[in-house]
């Protein structure tokens, strides 16, 4: 078996095309076609069925999907070893995170990671949506709130807890909304989730999650704009508290509806399931969890 073949196999399904996949490996589009044949007939089974628009996995190529990166991951693993020792780790760790979370939090401990392993190369995407871990090559993500991937694993990290927040400028133009249901007469700074409009904000009232419609003349898919817009008066955020803790600690926003706590949300990493991570990914979450596990009520990085 190649192992050339099956990184050719899995770089299809990362770009979604043959045609990119061979760009981005430099080859051909007929040395891509003849190489996925070569692989399907070594299998004897067909791996991908192709339309002139798209592809898509048949259940053989799924399941190869999954092994193909255990069997690259292992050797991998075993390269590394032999290259610099067991003391040393090396190759790219492919992650994804959240953009505020990400800028604020996660970016200064990769940094502190890169430093103690200098081998290691670090992938970073930044997104406020939802990432196919599998279909984008992706070994780990930094996630809020619930998980609706149920084939992936999980180490929770703690709880996020959430905060309605605005500028004081907003605050005394519009005034301060005392109950939840006050926020239908503000503008409210509101997420997209990919396709998910996040306009039905959760909060505890009388001991009780009530949902509550908020509506406003600026929605994006990035929580570092929202940051940013909340801050320059045009709007109420629901923002992590993680997100915007400086922000709170100076003034520039200010914390409302106290009594009516939104519902924390957890924080995790998530991996595929079924997969052997490279040592250095390993390590890498264990670092991350490290982290969080001793500063569960600070979440402040200052390594560098």
């Amino acid at each position: 078996m190649d192992l050339d073949n099956l990184t050719l196999f899995l770089r299809i399904v990362e770009k979604g095309g043959m045609a990119a996949a061979g760009r981005d490996l430099g080859l051909s589009p007929a040395s891509v076609s003849e190489r996925l044949a070569a692989l399907e007939v070594y299998y004897g089974a067909r791996l991908l069925t192709r339309t002139t628009r798209s592809i898509s996995l048949t259940d053989e190529g799924r399941e190869l999907v999954s092994g193909a990166r255990r069997i690259l991951a292992e050797a991998d693993e075993v390269q590394s070893r032999i290259k610099l020792g067991v003391e040393k780790i090396s190759g790219t760790i492919h992650i994804s995170a959240p953009i505020d979370l990400g800028h604020n939090r996660i970016v200064p401990l990769l940094d502190a990671f890169m430093c103690e392993h200098p081998e290691v190369n670090i992938d970073l995407t930044l997104t406020d949506g939802y990432v196919d871990l599998v279909g984008q090559g992706l070994d780990l993500a930094l996630r809020l709130g619930a998980l609706s991937d149920s084939t992936l694993k999980v180490r929770k990290l703690g709880n996020n807890s959430r905060v309605v927040c605005a500028s004081p400028d907003y605050l005394s133009t519009h005034g301060t909304p005392q109950h939840p249901e006050d926020l239908v007469h503000h503008n409210c700074i509101v997420m997209r989730f990919g396709s998910h409009v996040d306009q039905a904000w959760r909060f505890l009232v009388q001991g009780k999650e009530q949902k509550f419609t908020v509506r406003g003349n600026r929605i994006v898919n990035d929580g570092h704009l929202v940051r940013i817009w909340c801050r320059a008066g045009h709007g109420i955020a629901l923002k992590s508290e993680w997100d915007i803790q400086d922000d709170l600690k100076t003034g520039t926003l200010v914390p409302i509806l106290q009594d009516f706590a939104p519902t924390p949300t957890a924080l995790q990493i998530v991996y595929p399931a079924g997969s052997i991570q490279p040592r250095r990914v390993r390590l890498l979450m264990n670092y991350i969890t490290d982290w969080f596990a001793c500063n569960p009520n600070n979440p402040s990085i200052q390594f560098i």
